[in-house]
């Protein structure tokens, strides 16, 4: 490899580093690595390679909607419209440019009961994640799903944001639960008026269904799902 060639690299490396900062409004380091869940020296090891790890763009491309091809060649457009692979995507809103966009760090929670089958759930923070400021509102629950009944919507080890405040059951829309002897599920849920009682639909296929009497559900419902992030 000749020297013109490594300062090549090197310059693109920095420029699309440059452009990740931009795009999400983080000015070091330390705050790239809190956003991306990796250590600062992984950021380092990565200028050394003179490479942007797919994982980066996978995550970019979950929370901000960044389109890889302009974070590693600055190629329109910056953002891509379309989600994919169930994830639901963030998507820029005007309010926010002219600013640097705000971040909170919020506590994940397991899903399992704590304490065995006969205790009911309660939140028990296990980790923190970083979420922008267009996912985050006071009634937010995080939790890591622990099962694979609602692959592929919701794949095993995603973060599912739950809006606390919207308990009002919609058929066809994602709620989390607390079921007894289980803790905390996500479940799509239909209403089946005719024999007054909800169920607790699983997209996995390999899961059956549960059901649910119709005059216990508002009690046991948590939220309902506002966001999901997962790799793709």
């Amino acid at each position: 490899m000749t020297e013109d060639t490594t300062m090549n690299l090197s310059t693109r490396f920095d420029e699309a580093f440059d452009r990740i900062k931009k795009a999400t409004g983080m000015r070091t380091q330390v705050e790239i690595a809190k956003l991306l869940d990796i250590r600062q020296s992984s950021i380092s090891d990565a200028k050394r390679r003179q490479s942007v790890p797919d994982s980066w763009l996978i995550k970019l491309f979950q929370i901000y909607n960044l389109n890889p091809n302009w974070l590693l060649e600055g190629e329109a457009p910056q953002f891509l419209g379309e989600g994919r692979g169930g994830a639901m995507l963030v998507h820029e809103s005007g309010e926010l440019y002219g600013r640097k966009p705000k971040h909170y760090s919020v506590p994940v929670a397991a899903m399992a009961l704590p304490e065995g089958p006969d205790t009911p759930w309660r939140e028990i923070s296990t980790e923190t994640l970083t979420v922008p400021e267009q996912f985050y509102r006071p009634s937010l629950l995080v939790v890591r799903m622990e099962e694979s009944d609602m692959e592929p919507t919701i794949r095993r080890g995603a973060y599912v944001g739950i809006d606390r405040d919207r308990k009002v059951i919609r058929s066809g829309a994602l709620y989390a639960i607390d079921m007894p002897v289980e803790g905390l599920v996500i479940k799509r849920i239909l209403h089946d008026t005719e024999h007054t009682r909800l169920i607790l639909h699983a997209e996995n296929q390999s899961h059956t269904d549960q059901i649910l009497p119709a005059e216990s559900a508002g009690d046991r419902v948590i939220g309902r799902v506002a966001w999901v992030f997962q790799e793709i």
